[in-house]
């Protein structure tokens, strides 16, 4: 009976071996492929301090900063925020101006509604409530 469990237990460190080679040898991409780089020139930035976001697209017409320009792109030595005046290291990527808004992690949950880009959230509540108002406005075309 013992030598059953001895060979029950050994199969099952062989087989944890082997599935611990498989996952790091899957990980490793194959010869000849190379790991696809994003492209950070369209990412927004945003500090953490004060909220201000920078956008590659519109620049900051303050300091001289023509639109089109990447935020890595900036001289790390010079370039404030406008708003609070911290340096580069308080800024954060926040990603395209497509992308969905909110922590990556909640993405899958509720309705759809968190896959919605920001402009699209802001149709959908004051979409919402422009037409809740003129349901209530209704109401006093009933004599």
């Amino acid at each position: 009976m013992s030598d059953k469990i001895k060979k029950l237990e050994e199969l099952g460190k062989a087989s944890k071996l082997d599935d611990d080679v498989g996952e790091t040898m899957s990980s490793i991409a194959p010869e000849g492929e190379s790991e696809s780089i994003p492209d950070t020139t369209s990412h927004r930035y945003e500090c953490r301090n004060c909220g201000y976001v920078y956008d590659p697209i519109e620049g900051v017409k303050k300091y001289g900063i023509s639109s089109g320009t990447a935020f890595l792109d900036l001289n790390k030595a010079d370039f404030r925020c406008p708003v609070c005046r911290l340096g580069v290291e308080a800024f954060r990527d926040i990603g395209p101006r497509s992308s969905p808004s909110g922590f990556e992690e909640n993405l899958n949950y509720g309705f759809g509604i968190n896959n919605l880009t920001p402009g699209q959230k802001n149709v959908l509540i004051f979409g919402g409530l422009a037409f809740a108002v003129a349901c209530f406005l209704s109401l006093y075309s009933l004599h």
